[in-house]
């Protein structure tokens, strides 16, 4: 099954990632990726959509989602290092994946989600993932 970023969500003051479930009329109704258990986030958390996210490179910006593809090829069916790993362990893996990226304003915390989110896709989504018009095709087949 594909992976839509555009329901893939980072909620602020929570680990792992979520997926979009519905509106609530306090928020968001959601289920984690890692335990399938569902909660309502209120109107104050932030919740960011993966589609929403870019990281910068010296040509520009780049969307998460070609990250995580160029992650994914630089290991080439390796595992990835965790966002415990070494700092330098981490940092040599972005260099290989995205080599144009800001040393200035793409800092090693950012590198550390970014794997966080890598790793939890991986294990519990895949990184076959939908594309601009695909999403409202299937809606419309739901």
């Amino acid at each position: 099954m594909k992976t839509d970023l555009t329901k893939t969500l980072a909620v602020s003051g929570q680990s792992g990632l979520y997926t979009y479930l519905a509106q609530s009329r306090g928020g968001a109704i959601v289920e984690s990726m890692v335990d399938h258990k569902r909660m309502t986030v209120n109107l104050h958390s932030r919740l960011t959509a993966l589609s929403d996210v870019s990281i910068y490179t010296d040509e520009g910006e780049m969307k998460l989602q070609n990250v995580f593809l160029a992650l994914s090829s630089a290991l080439a069916g390796a595992d990835a290092p965790t966002s415990k790993s070494d700092a330098k362990e981490i940092q040599a893996l972005f260099e290989k994946a995205v080599p144009t990226y800001d040393r200035d304003r793409f800092y090693l915390s950012h590198m550390k989600k970014i794997l966080d989110w890598y790793n939890c896709l991986v294990q519990y989504a895949s990184l076959d993932f939908v594309e601009e018009g695909e999403e409202s095709k299937q809606e419309q087949e739901a």
